[in-house]
């Protein structure tokens, strides 16, 4: 399981998406971006429809992800 809390780019509140974990000043749930990769989606095309989400935070989530990985 990724550990969002030391990704400086998403946030958690209990008050927004259910508590789900979002993308830092919205109320994307960083599963979104997961689920649209999977579905076929290019990081562009997220940007497009979920345009509150900057770049930097899409690639710092994948980083993290990435690196979460790696230490598995």
């Amino acid at each position: 399981m990724i550990d969002w809390s030391e990704c400086s780019e998403v946030e958690r509140n209990p008050a927004k998406v259910s508590g789900a974990w979002v993308f830092k000043g919205t109320r994307v749930p960083v599963k979104a971006l997961f689920e649209n990769l999977e579905g076929g989606a290019t990081v562009d095309e997220f940007l497009e429809w979920f345009q509150g989400v900057q770049r930097s935070q899409v690639d710092a989530v994948l980083e993290h992800a990435q690196r979460s990985l790696e230490t598995v």
